[in-house]
């Protein structure tokens, strides 16, 4: 198995509490069977962020793309850390995050001060070329990226909308998290 990381924040080194990187090993990686030479992770520290990002998109081709590409969807609708507005073919590279996402992301640190501003994300683009893509939801706060993801335009307002462009998207979501749709989806 070879897994590639959607993103990291800039400026965390992999062993901060906050990191994907650490949170990745500490949750997932620590309890399976993987080599560790198959985790591809991007690095927030790296000293040339544009040559790093090359190279990760390099490594994604050389593996052959990504089999299945696990989302989730962020408030504002992003998905990884392509924020709305985000190219809609771009490709792995650095991203302001925007003051909804920092707002969101700061429950997991002990000050919003703390909330990196910058990431590392996989673009829009490279998560298209995966062959299969599952987008999970849950709870309410995901009510208004889902409806506009399954209901509303394809848009870079919404970068997860392009999910519905892609010939093998699958999205799960529960009960609250589907609480604004207006289609008829009882039989699913």
């Amino acid at each position: 198995m070879v897994t590639f990381n959607l993103d990291e924040y800039v400026g965390l080194s992999p062993s901060h509490e906050q990191s994907y990187n650490y949170f990745m090993w500490k949750n997932l990686f620590e309890h399976i069977n993987i080599d560790p030479r198959y985790v591809h992770i991007p690095m927030g520290t790296a000293e040339d962020m544009e040559a790093h990002c090359s190279w990760y998109e390099q490594q994604i081709a050389f593996y052959d793309g990504i089999d299945i590409q696990i989302l989730g969807i962020g408030v504002n609708g992003h998905i990884a850390f392509n924020e709305p507005g985000s190219s809609l073919g771009s490709r792995t590279r650095i991203k302001t995050l925007k003051k909804a996402t920092i707002l969101d992301s700061a429950r997991f640190f002990q000050r919003k001060e703390e909330v990196p501003r910058f990431a590392i994300t996989m673009g829009v683009g490279t998560i298209m070329e995966a062959k299969r893509i599952l987008l999970l939801a849950s709870g309410e706060a995901k009510a208004d990226p889902i409806k506009a993801t399954v209901e509303g335009p394809v848009t870079a307002r919404y970068p997860a909308t392009i999910v519905q462009m892609h010939r093998f998207a699958t999205i799960l979501i529960d009960r609250a998290a589907a609480s604004k749709l207006e289609g008829d989806y009882s039989g699913f």
